[in-house]
């Protein structure tokens, strides 16, 4: 008789009941008389226990291996002093579906760059990491969801460009048939063309490439940046108002559909923010940081990482609230496309957004004028020339618009409260990783 896949979760269902489990051998303990194997499948741990007596049965579970792929079939019996769920199963059938190779090239003692290396074995045998992408999926979902009921369109734009995109410095260089292409930073360029296009309110989540030889915890070569650009705004202001509901909106799912299970495994509470957030400008977050004995001297007018914790602390403190946007950047730290207020030009229309210290998003309200963009690129001293199928984008009426890029593992690593984006990612990409 063949029987289906039943999870490990769903055991308690089926005591009494013969049923198939299919998962990992997680531990082995074959004793004199009794061999206790425990499988743990994608939604739990169940333990297999079978009395010694000589048969092929003993034999199969001797030759296993932890790790090993296998299918058990046996009855579910009430067991009240095994701590895996009070149930165990007595084997009739077990299956290896492949045997694991021993010994094991990582443990639960290995450090994070070996992990790294054998990142399929780290993910299958960490219930946390497993969870973490389950969240990352809920996340996505939601912010999806939040901006398909806003009319959004979910746009595509190209990875390969014929010039480097943005200020031309940290990008990745590549043979394109007989001349050179380049990894787009960012969709910046082509969701501004969206708008052009027509099409009001664009987004797109997807691979961003950044050639900075940044060894931190939050810097990766290559990561998946949340993009969106909304046409016909007023200010800023609206850009900033759709993030934060955004952000809300999709915390909300999170919490709802992982809250305790991140409680359990990574001991932060999720919990929806109120809005709308916090907003300051830099020139308030720099006099309440020299106020608490900050020196920013030493980093011109941006705020260094440290700046950015103890502002978010400072805000936490003052509001209650773990998300603050920095806003009206120095022009002389932003994009040459940032707009610029008419009463204030040495500083631009954008923001970024904090949340427990750490910079989740960049967005801004851009300059949609020909003339004004061509000026201000000019004052940067960019060349024009590979930049004119992006400013012709502008030549033929261009609406007011403005957006936002936001990197999903950052999100993730503040929310579920990872030391490194290395933890936030599948298989991670940095100045010295390019493998697996």
């Amino acid at each position: 008789m063949i029987h289906s896949r039943v999870h490990v979760s769903d055991l308690r269902e089926h005591v009494g009941r013969t049923v198939s489990i299919s998962g990992w051998v997680n531990t082995l303990r074959l004793q004199s008389k009794m061999q206790f194997v425990v499988v743990r499948d994608n939604t739990g741990m169940a333990q297999v226990t079978h009395k010694r007596d000589d048969g092929p049965l003993e034999a199969r579970l001797e030759a296993l291996t932890p790790e090993s792929a296998v299918k058990i079939t046996g009855r579910v019996v009430d067991a009240a002093q095994v701590k895996l769920g009070g149930l165990e199963i007595v084997p009739e059938t077990v299956e290896i579906l492949n045997l694991a190779a021993t010994p094991l090239p990582i443990d639960e003692h290995t450090g994070m760059e070996q992990r790294l290396d054998w990142r399929f074995l780290d993910v299958r045998r960490r219930p946390a990491t497993q969870l973490m992408f389950a969240v990352q999926t809920t996340l996505e979902q939601a912010m999806r969801e939040y901006a398909y009921a806003q009319g959004a369109t979910e746009m595509h734009t190209p990875k390969l460009m014929g010039t480097a995109s943005e200020s031309g410095a940290e990008v990745f260089k590549l043979g394109y048939f007989d001349r050179s292409a380049y990894l787009a930073q960012s969709p910046q360029f082509y969701k501004q063309m969206a708008i052009s296009a027509g099409i009001d309110k664009v987004f797109e989540i997807g691979p961003v490439f950044r050639a900075e030889p940044s060894f931190t915890s939050r810097h990766a070569t290559e990561f998946t940046g949340v993009d969106v650009e909304l046409a016909w705004i007023d200010s800023v202001e609206d850009v900033m108002a759709f993030e934060e509901q955004m952000l809300a909106h999709a915390i909300a799912k999170v919490a709802d559909a992982h809250g305790e299970a991140i409680a359990e495994h990574f001991g932060v509470e999720v919990t929806m923010p109120t809005t709308p957030f916090p907003r300051i400008t830099m020139a308030e977050a720099h006099e309440i940081l020299r106020k608490g004995g900050w020196d920013p001297s030493g980093i011109k007018e941006d705020l260094d990482p440290e700046g950015e914790r103890s502002i978010s602390a400072h805000i936490q403190q003052a509001t209650g609230h773990e998300f603050v946007f920095i806003t009206h950047y120095p022009v002389s730290i932003r994009p040459f496309y940032h707009m610029r207020p008419a009463d204030d030009p040495s500083v631009t229309l954008s923001f970024d957004l904090l949340w427990k210290g750490l910079e989740v998003t960049t967005g801004a309200q851009r300059e949609h004028r020909y003339d004004v963009l061509l000026k201000q690129a000019a004052e940067k001293e960019m060349s024009l020339e590979p930049m004119q199928d992006y400013l012709n984008a502008f030549r033929f009426g261009c609406p007011p618009h403005g957006g936002l890029g936001m990197g999903l593992g950052r999100v993730l690593m503040v929310m579920l409260g990872l030391d490194s984006i290395r933890e936030a990612t599948f298989l991670f990409r940095g100045p010295n990783r390019l493998t697996p």
